[in-house]
């Protein structure tokens, strides 16, 4: 399997830490729910800070994508809904930590409002290779 990220300067530039496009081989597609930053033991929003909850929604996404055979090296679109657009700019500071190297394709959309009042909720799809 691989992933070849698509860049061309008759397009404009991403506006964060994402690809314009992404190429895979990949045979087997995995399409994950949106995360939010509920604690997976509490069921309840880890905080009421974005930061946090932008981070805890990640590493939910991320526990699901090791349960399905996958990972965020995978990982080849991503859909981020933010109740607050403002927050683009703090959360491509952290996505950037998750997605270091061929980062996937992604679309960030503000949302009048997300379950149990989230400020933040990511879904994507992921190569399979299990």
């Amino acid at each position: 399997m691989s992933i070849t990220a698509v860049h061309t300067d008759k397009a404009p530039e991403a506006v964060g830490p994402y690809s314009q496009g992404i190429i895979t081989d990949c045979n087997k597609l995995f399409f994950s729910a949106g995360q939010i930053g509920l604690d997976p033991e509490k069921n309840s929003l880890i905080s009421s800070t974005f930061k946090l909850q932008a981070e805890q929604a990640l590493k939910n996404l991320q526990a699901v994508l090791t349960e399905a055979g996958s990972s965020l090296d995978k990982v080849i679109k991503v859909t981020v809904y933010l109740k607050n657009i403002d927050d683009y700019n703090e959360f491509n500071k952290m996505y950037a930590t998750f997605f270091k190297h061929n980062p996937p394709a992604r679309s960030a959309i503000e949302v009048a409002a997300l379950p149990k009042n989230a400020l933040i909720e990511i879904e994507c799809i992921a190569c399979i290779t299990k």
